[in-house]
């Protein structure tokens, strides 16, 4: 437990910060993982469609500092990646 009054303010922001990074995090991967799901199932334009909602939603958690640049880079190449594959295949 924190001893000093910094220290417990300091308890509490790293505690709200927390949750509030969970949330956008969790967005993150829920928008990957239902642009995955649409590749899987091969259905072209309904992913072409939810990628730039994907591009968005990584680039807001880079801009909120809960994904480094580069990390959000190489997601969006492979969500990219996965499209192209698929597009190429039909």
């Amino acid at each position: 437990m924190p001893n000093t009054k910094s220290a417990k303010k300091s308890m509490r922001k790293s505690e709200a910060n927390r949750k509030r990074n969970y949330v956008v995090r969790a967005k993150v991967k829920s928008v990957i993982k239902d642009f995955l799901l649409l590749t899987k199932d091969k259905k072209v334009d309904e992913a072409k469609k939810l990628l730039p909602e994907a591009y968005s939603t990584i680039d807001k958690s880079v801009k909120t500092f809960v994904l480094h640049k580069n990390n959000a880079a190489r997601k969006k190449s492979r969500l990219a990646a996965e499209l192209a594959k698929i597009e190429k295949a039909k």
